[in-house]
């Protein structure tokens, strides 16, 4: 299907009721934040938009309306890329509330479920589908997609397709054969973080010239919010400063979000906070799915007020009345520290983001930078081990090849990004044993590139370094945040 033959048709199977009398039905607004409406009418034309839109302002209805407008009865779905599994299941049962015939496929479905699914979309059923991209290694689905017609593929998230954005999903770099496969339709990718390399980038992986795509860029200001730096020197002073903003009276009438980047310093924290008196919960990526599930439900409900997290928490997490979002760490990347510190104040009431920066948590992120960032040498040598010593590796696991990989310390987490970027690359048959000790093809020539890997470990420390000239900023940090996001918005706006 060429790509007018496509636009047309998609043209074709939209409804001629207007957007807002849809908005009002289904989600009781009576008009759209501006320039909602401009995508919406952009995008059921046909055309390729990019949304950059600050956390909270309702990116999700630019493709939501679009596939309200779908006419009953039409083969047309609107297909929606989305990275997390936790993300995709909230926004599901949120347009199902609403009486919205929309889905999700991903692991958490069990095998009935999933295969009664397909079944379903091949039928006809939905307007609305969620799944993660890495859903298009298996061929059962690209068969069931194949009986449907993709009105308009949605990338949300979409500084996960840049190599150069702060959370790259290697299977977002298979976009544009995606999209060829998809029979090129219309395309929608929206985020809150990308920085005008980032979305060259990201026109380049949809394959679509940057001259077919229009930018619709908001800018990254949330005037509600307060953006405070607190440089302290030690933990003692940290944890007087989060008690003195608990009891501050302009805040206390909502939720609280404290982000740690270490599991080990959260739970010291958490001892201390304890011992002061002060009730909270913690979240974080090495606690049981069912318990991160009930903390997370408290959250919402306002149960708990506040919560000690890592960035394990807070994709997903919608709640209006987070009044503090607190960083007790430094985080990584600007990238990171604007979409945390955009949970709060969704109401549109003022809320405070607090970084309390010591300079020694920059040691802590040039440590994670390390790992997440092996040399062509380590993916080297975990490949022949993998090859080599297969039976080893399978009856001994992770810990044994860690012994015989590490020269330093057998706490350097170096293997586990190998093996994770070996499964995303389709090298290795999964990330976790015994999947993760097959390898099912030859590794791409990035794993033996020290020149790209040398060079995505070179753009880490400069996002790094950027939160160091955020800190340092003594005049307007906001104006700081909107020269580093925009750069030139010229893109094609």
């Amino acid at each position: 299907m060429n790509k007018s033959k496509h636009l047309h048709s998609h043209q074709r199977q939209t409804e001629s009721r207007a957007p807002e009398s849809v908005l009002r039905q289904f989600f009781g607004f009576e008009s759209f934040r501006k320039p909602q409406a401009e995508i919406i009418r952009h995008v059921c034309d046909g055309k390729h938009a990019m949304v950059v839109m600050p956390t909270g302002m309702g990116k999700s209805l630019c493709y939501q309306i679009p596939a309200l407008l779908l006419k009953p009865g039409c083969q047309g779905l609107v297909l929606v890329l989305s990275p997390l599994i936790a993300l995709m299941q909230d926004q599901v049962d949120s347009l199902q509330t609403r009486g919205i015939d929309a889905a999700f496929i991903n692991s958490s479905l069990g095998r009935e479920q999933r295969v009664q699914r397909y079944a379903e979309i091949a039928e006809g059923k939905y307007r609305l589908l969620y799944v993660t991209p890495e859903r298009f290694r298996k061929s059962e689905f690209r068969e069931v997609l194949a009986n449907r017609e993709i009105s308009l593929l949605a990338v949300d998230e979409a500084h996960c397709v840049s190599q150069w954005g702060h959370d790259f999903r290697p299977d977002y770099s298979r976009l544009a054969e995606i999209r060829q496969w998809l029979h090129e339709p219309t395309t929608i990718a929206l985020t809150a973080t990308a920085t005008a390399e980032c979305r060259t980038d990201i026109y380049r992986q949809l394959g679509i010239p940057a001259d077919e795509i229009r930018l619709f860029h908001e800018g990254i200001d949330r005037p509600n919010l307060k953006l405070e730096v607190r440089e302290v020197w030690d933990e003692i002073e940290k944890i007087d400063a989060i008690e003195s903003t608990l009891n501050e009276d302009n805040y206390r009438s909502g939720s609280v979000i404290i982000y740690f980047s270490l599991i080990k310093t959260l739970e010291r924290f958490s001892d201390a906070l304890l011992r002061r008196g002060i009730d909270h919960v913690n979240y974080h990526g090495d606690l049981p799915r069912d318990k991160r599930r009930r903390i997370q439900k408290a959250f919402m409900s306002g149960k708990a007020d506040v919560v000690l997290a890592t960035n394990a928490f807070g994709m997903g997490v919608d709640k209006e009345d987070i009044r503090i979002v607190m960083h007790a760490e430094t985080p990584g990347s600007i990238e990171s520290y604007y979409q945390e510190i955009g949970r709060a104040g969704r109401d549109g009431n003022p809320s405070l983001c607090l970084w309390l920066y010591d300079q020694n948590d920059l040691m802590t992120q040039m440590q994670f930078i390390e790992w997440a960032n092996p040399d062509a040498d380590f993916y080297s040598r975990v490949i022949t081990l993998l090859s080599e010593h297969p039976e080893e590796c399978r009856g001994f696991g992770l810990d044994w090849m860690n012994d015989r990989l590490q020269r330093v310390s057998r706490h350097d987490h170096r293997l586990a990004t190998a093996i994770s970027m070996l499964d995303r690359q389709g090298v290795i048959a999964g990330s976790r044993p015994p999947e993760c000790f097959e390898i099912i093809s030859e590794p791409p020539e990035m794993f033996r590139d020290d020149e790209f890997l040398a060079d995505k470990k070179r753009r880490d420390q400069e996002r790094l370094y950027g939160m160091v000239e955020l800190a340092s900023e003594q005049s307007d940090r906001k104006a700081f945040l909107n020269r580093y996001f925009l750069g030139s918005t010229e893109d094609h706006s």
